[in-house]
């Protein structure tokens, strides 16, 4: 058997059972600190538990530990919340969940969102990635690239394009943010 995100992801009731009863109180004491109302925060748990149900299928052990990515998602939808009420959380909301949870949750999101572009960048053709990866990484221009590459210089800007354009859209496709947003 595996971890609480793992079989909630195959399928298994009694893991959703699991998890909230494992996890309730570290999500209800996000939500309550960082919304300060108990009905909000309520109703928060309630789409923060959802949003952990609908991606548990990219929960990663190697990455975090469980506790770790129901927190950022926890965190994420919270401050989904605020912003479409128009309200910031404060800094010592931030402090107080970083003593509670004993994280960095902005290191953490960094983190998760620069494997998630990683894993796009990697899914991009050879020809996309290798040019973004010499443009990006090695600081190369275009014109460098064309002469490294022995290619005309207007394939390497349509390459890069193509590259750039496709990493847009699988990262905006994947993004827990958007996926959960209603507009």
């Amino acid at each position: 058997m595996g971890s609480i995100l793992e079989r909630v992801a195959a399928g298994d009731e009694a893991a959703v059972r699991d998890c909230v009863s494992q996890y309730g109180d570290l999500v209800w004491s996000i939500a309550l600190r960082l919304l300060k109302r108990r009905s909000e925060a309520e109703d928060a748990v309630q789409d923060i538990f959802v949003d952990i149900w609908r991606s548990a299928k990219r929960y990663d052990p190697s990455i975090a530990a469980e506790a770790t990515f129901i927190t950022m998602i926890a965190r994420r939808r919270i401050y989904d919340r605020l912003r479409r009420a128009d309200r910031r959380p404060t800094e010592v909301g931030d402090e107080v969940l970083e003593r509670t949870v004993g994280i960095d949750a902005d290191k953490l999101e960094r983190q998760s969102e620069a494997h998630r572009a990683a894993r796009a960048l990697k899914a991009l053709p050879d020809d996309e990635r290798e040019v973004l990866l010499l443009a990006m990484l090695d600081g190369h221009s275009h014109s460098e690239i064309a002469e490294r590459l022995d290619m005309p210089l207007g394939t390497v800007k349509t390459r890069a394009r193509r590259g750039l354009l496709r990493l847009r859209e699988q990262l905006s496709t994947t993004s827990p943010a958007r996926k959960g947003a209603t507009r």
